[in-house]
């Protein structure tokens, strides 16, 4: 666990911005594909195989921003 922490703090937090505005939304016309498989999971309609792999390939991108910016601010020194 401290390898991936290690590495997740090296990571810069541009690389992790541009990673989520990218690969997170990609492809951004008619809508991004995260967005689209996001409403599918809402309206219980996110059942095949390949929807379910896009959502996570998709929201990797931003489980990793969150997961740096929470670092991030667990990290920060207290005022």
């Amino acid at each position: 666990m401290s390898r991936v922490l290690t590495l997740l703090d090296r990571l810069p937090l541009s690389y992790a911005v541009l990673f989520a505005l990218t690969l997170g939304l990609a492809p951004f016309v008619p809508e991004p594909h995260i967005w689209e498989k996001l409403k599918m999971l809402g309206q219980g309609t996110l059942t095949r195989p390949i929807d379910i792999f896009d959502l996570a390939f998709h929201g990797v991108a931003w489980l990793l921003l969150f997961a740096k910016l929470a670092r991030m601010a667990a990290r920060r020194p207290q005022a």
